[in-house]
Formats: C-alpha cells, structure tokens, sequence
C-alpha cells in the first residue's frame, strides 16, 4: 500500500533500551502470558483499509468480538490512519508504551525489524499460528530480511494489475494487450487530446507509485535495485532503463495527459480512467471500490497483468503489496497475542475481510473474494501468487521509495514542461538517489 515512510534505523539502540526497561500493551504486572485467557485484553492496532476509520472498525468489530467469543480474550482495537501509523508504532518501539499486536505495511517489514522492537516468528511462534508452509511463500519473505528471523507475518494482499476499459478497446477493435509494445500501441490508438482522452493515466506526482514501477520495470530488465550486500545499485543500466520505459509513457509514446503530473495519488487516475478520461491504468485491485464509486460499472472494466516488454528478462508484474501483522517484542501477553494472529490470519476470516476490504488472501488455498468476475480473481491471483516480487529487503528500503520516487516524480514534471529526458538525465538524477541512501 502506498503509505509516507520514514527511516527506522536509528530507532534501533534507543529501542533496545526501552524495551529492556518497560513493558506495552497489557495488564498483568509480570512479563509472562496468563493461562487464563478470559483475564487477558489485548491492545491491537489495525490499519486503515476499508472507506473510512469508522468503516474499518465496524468491519473489525464482529470479528474480533467472534475471537473473543472463542477464547475469552477482550481485544481493544483501535483504527490508525495511514498518515499517523508510522509515526506511533515509531514512538511505541522507542518508549515500549503501545500495542500488544499491529498491522504494518509490508514494505516496512525489513527497517522495522531492524529496530529490535518487534517478536520474532521463530519456529514455536509460527507453530502456535498455524505453520509458515500455509502463507504465500513471497508474501512471508516480507516479514524480514533474507537469512533472518521474521517480525511480521502476511495480513492483506495487495497486487498491480493493468485495467482496461473494454467498450474503448472494442470500439478500437483491440485486445487486451500482453506485452509492453501492445500495451502501448493500443495506448496511442486510445488516444484523442481533443476530446481529453488518453491512453493511460498514472499517479506521476505519487513518490510512492514511482517507486513501485521503478521496481518493477527494472525487475522485468532482470535488473535489481541493492546488491547482495545492500548497497543500492539505482545506476545500472537495467534500473536506467525501466525508469526511462516509465517515463516515456508520457513524454514519448505521449498516452499519458501531461496534467498528471500533478496527480500524487492513485485515487485520482484510478477516478480518471472510470470517468473515461483515460483507457488503461495501471493500480492494484483494491481500486475496484473507487472505480465503481467514480460511477463505472463492474462490467465495464477488465483487468490483465501489467505486462513486460517482449524481450523482458522476467515477466514481473507487481511487488507483493499488503499488509503484514506483527505482535510488539514487549507484549505481556505474548501467547493470546498469538492467539489473535492465528485468527487473523485463518482461512475463514481471510475470507469475511477480503471483500470489504478488496484484499487478497495472504494463504496459498485461500480464495478471493473482493469481486465476482472469475477472470478478474485469476489474474490477480496468479499475479499475487505467482508475478510477484517483494520490494528489496533491505532495511532502507523507505529511502530507496523516498529518493527515487521523488526523483521521477520531478522527471514527469519536466516532461509536463516541455523538457527532454534522456537517459543521461534519468542516470544523473538516479546517482543522486543512490548517494543519499545511508
């Protein structure tokens, strides 16, 4: 999910201190989990993934009450915004004063565990939730770095995937396209400027967004974005290249309105292509709600992979979006909290959030169940599944999103000005990206 990061490293001696001192989340006066789970409250921080916070909670409220029904164990949950949510699991590792159990991004998975502040699912602790072998196995390896311990779990499944409006692609005498050059040829025969409709429409003002694809288009080049040490590697010719292919959405292959330079978040292409100012968008399958709320109908749309140049080393076409859970290393109530994430994370309650939520389930037999179009459920499953990669499991991971998002942001804004970008200048600003990760 596209969220504002901030760096966690430094968190991480400060955390150890606090966290060796003082306890969260819970009310017993020692640091061992009771027996009797009918004593036990749990604290749970969940993220804002329905319309609003108030929808979220009148979607968690039943479910958790249907936990507490089950076990005996209360759950106080509250609903964190995603402006606020770093922030406060930020300020809760650092006093040791929070939650018992949490929602994170998963993008956060790696620089959070590097703090120290979260529980390891080790192999007990994956045991006691049910085994690591029923998660998605690319969704899992977000829960930490490579060679490590996890602190998270998968939660909510997210995937990128190219919708196209099917009474344009008819009327064009097209198909859906497979490739990056059908994708682009169809683009340019969607397009009339004088009737301000285009091709595609991007969120090129979104920092977050531009990481994204600057990840997965230097992916489908067989290109990585760190080494094996962890040193960002933004200037290899592979990386160049994906972000050049982006770019020329817009400036060359010229599908992409210019205004969209402005545009700093998905809701406003994904409002833009159900208002049929724009042919394609490229979003994650949580952007059905707004497309039907934006007045498209269900069965006006079709969705395919996001596809990769004909030549493309590797047919990638998402990074595992989501959401993960993790429980806070100072929980008092190390054992219920477990409890919680088991329920979570069941097959059945995948299943009862999935829709409200317009998630994918995180567990390899779950089923999907955001929407009734079958071919719309296989390709974002089997992208989720099977075309998926995790962002670089790195623990400055939120700079790399941070200075090369932010750079292509200021490309596009060049571009919308007039301005030639060659790859010089993609190279140029990239190496002043990579220079500033520490």
């Amino acid at each position: 999910m596209a969220t504002t990061r901030r760096r966690f490293l430094a968190l991480g001696s400060m955390a150890a201190m606090a966290l060796a001192a003082t306890a969260c989340g819970g009310n017993s006066s020692n640091g061992e989990s009771s027996s009797d789970d009918s004593g036990t409250t749990l604290t749970y921080w969940a993220s804002n993934q329905g319309t609003s916070l108030a929808n979220d909670k009148e979607v968690l409220t039943p479910v958790l009450a249907d936990f507490t029904k089950q076990t005996g164990i209360k759950v106080t949950l509250e609903v964190i915004g995603w402006n606020d949510l770093q922030t406060r699991i930020q300020t809760a590792i650092t006093s040791g004063q929070g939650p018992d159990v949490l929602n994170i991004g998963n993008t956060w998975g790696v620089s959070l565990q590097a703090t120290g502040g979260l529980m390891e699912f080790a192999d007990a602790e994956m045991k006691a939730i049910g085994g690591s072998d029923r998660f998605v196995k690319a969704a899992l390896e977000t829960g930490g770095a490579p060679g490590t311990t996890p602190t998270s779990v998968p939660l909510y499944g997210l995937a990128y995937g190219l919708y196209y409006n099917k009474a344009m692609f008819t009327a064009a005498g097209l198909q859906p396209p497979t490739t990056w050059e059908e994708m682009v040829a169809a683009g340019k025969k969607l397009t009339d400027p004088s009737k301000g409709v285009y091709g595609m429409s991007l969120a090129a003002a979104s920092y977050t967004e531009n990481a994204h694809f600057a990840f997965i288009n230097a992916a489908q080049n067989g290109a990585a974005l760190f080494d094996s040490g962890g040193k960002p590697t933004f200037t290899t010719s592979g990386v160049v290249d994906g972000v050049q292919r982006y770019i020329d959405l817009m400036q060359t292959d010229k599908i992409v309105n210019t205004s969209d330079s402005q545009y700093d978040n998905g809701t406003l292409s994904v409002t833009a292509f159900a208002k049929k100012k724009a042919a394609m968008i490229i979003n994650q399958n949580n952007a059905d709600a707004t497309i039907i709320s934006a007045g498209m109908k269900a069965d006006e749309f079709g969705v395919v992979p996001f596809p990769a140049p004909q030549d493309a080393k590797s047919d990638v076409a998402s990074h595992i979006a989501g959401i993960n859970i993790a429980i806070m290393k100072s929980t008092k109530h190390k054992d219920q909290a477990l409890k919680l994430v088991k329920h979570m994370t069941s097959e059945s309650v995948q299943g009862t959030l999935g829709k409200p939520f317009s998630s994918l389930p995180v567990l390899k037999d779950g089923k999907a169940t955001f929407t009734t179009d079958a071919d719309e459920l296989k390709v974002f499953t089997e992208v989720y599944n099977t075309r998926s990669k995790p962002l670089p499991l790195v623990a400055n991971e939120d700079q790399f999103e941070t200075s090369v998002g932010k750079a292509m942001n200021n490309l596009f804004a060049k571009v919308a000005t007039g301005t030639t970008i060659r790859s010089a200048d993609v190279s140029s600003v990239l190496k002043t990206a990579q220079d500033s990760i520490r």
